[in-house]
């Protein structure tokens, strides 16, 4: 029995698309590739397991599909986290900078700092700012010679969270060896009171955590606290609580002595004085820890906060600010975290003259 040939034709033609969208999930599916590389540094402090052996930073390349871009972004957490808080291991679509930013055609480098994720772990007390920062610029040296994932990077732009955009403003004033700075989750006059009531209820020694208890640490590294992340981290009613679960089940540990020098002298005295490249500062709106009124900073309004922040640089023209409506300390995190990463891109785009190379869904590798 024969077909009518409009019936033929049509099953023709659901048969061709039908290949053509089958053929295009592995394409979609492997537009983003992430993969992880060990790199050697400066450890100060740091009895080796193999003598004469460096310091490792751990870190994770994501990359767009295509030829790689020729800019990247370090990427520097903060304190009590790992690299994971660029990349959270939930809703990725949502929530993971790295992920989104490779849609966009970008490239970034997530480096576990020492002393957190897979990277080395030295003694505490010498893991200071300076050491930190050391540590960084030598990852930027690897970035532009190609030693991560074969791609010898052109451009470098350090982003840094809280106590990490502390290390970067150090890094980025002492080196001069980056092409944009982007500090999130800082101002240059904490909430002290804040900050030291968070301390002295949220913190504990990492050795003490049921969850961190067998990395072996020194009594100098410290965690939160179970359940203290929510508040001293989100702002209620921007924040779902599987990504608090989700913070929660990656968190690290931090360094105090590392800490106590990062804030005194990356933030407060301030680094970001000696920057000369382009800035970009990204504060939530509701971060009890670095906005209101006990930090006599308003962070209702970018324009004002930006007054505010201008004489911490020595040339406020390279200042841009963006301020994450409703969002608490930890913006990368937040429901609307997209709206921050897109004034990334922007700021990018207009500031640093890096545009995106491809665009690209979404993928999982």
């Amino acid at each position: 029995m024969k077909l009518p040939v409009k019936v033929t034709t049509a099953l023709f033609a659901c048969g061709v698309l039908f290949a053509s969208l089958t053929a295009a999930v592995p394409a979609a599916a492997a537009a983003i590739s992430c993969t992880d590389t060990d790199l050697p540094v400066s450890g100060p402090g740091l009895p080796p397991l193999v003598p004469g052996a460096p310091a490792v930073v751990h870190g994770r390349l994501c990359l767009p599909a295509g030829d790689a871009p020729d800019t990247v972004q370090l990427l520097v957490h903060g304190g009590t986290y790992n690299s994971a808080y660029w990349d959270l291991p939930y809703e990725p679509q949502r929530y993971s900078y790295q992920r989104d930013m490779a849609a966009h055609g970008y490239a970034t480098f997530a480096a576990d700092q020492l002393g957190a994720g897979r990277s080395s772990r030295p003694l505490s007390l010498p893991l200071s700012v300076w050491a930190a920062a050391e540590s960084m610029h030598e990852v930027v040296g690897h970035l532009r010679a190609g030693r991560v994932g074969g791609v010898p990077f052109a451009k470098v732009v350090i982003v840094g969270h809280s106590v990490g955009s502390g290390i970067v403003a150090v890094e980025a004033s002492t080196y001069r060896d980056v092409d944009g700075v982007v500090l999130t989750g800082i101002t240059h006059l904490p909430a002290l009171p804040v900050l030291a009531l968070g301390a002295a209820l949220g913190l504990q020694p990492a050795f003490l955590d049921g969850q961190l208890g067998t990395l072996g640490s020194d009594p100098l590294y410290f965690t939160t606290k179970p359940g203290a992340r929510a508040g001293l981290f989100y702002a209620a009613g921007d924040a779902d609580p599987a990504v608090i679960a989700a913070d929660e089940a990656t968190k690290d540990q931090v360094s105090v002595p590392g800490m106590g020098t990062v804030a005194l002298f990356g933030i407060i005295l301030p680094a970001t004085w000696g920057i000369t490249a382009p800035v970009l500062q990204v504060v939530g709106e509701k971060d009890v820890l670095f906005c209101g009124v006990l930090a006599l900073r308003d962070c209702s309004d970018a324009a004002v906060l930006r007054a505010q922040e201008a004489p911490y640089y020595a040339d406020p023209s390279k200042l841009s600010m963006f301020v994450l409506p409703g969002a608490g300390h930890s913006v990368a995190l937040h429901e609307n975290a997209d709206e921050y990463r897109n004034a990334t891109r922007s700021w990018l785009q207009d500031r640093v003259g890096i545009a995106p190379q491809g665009y690209h869904s979404i993928g999982r590798n």
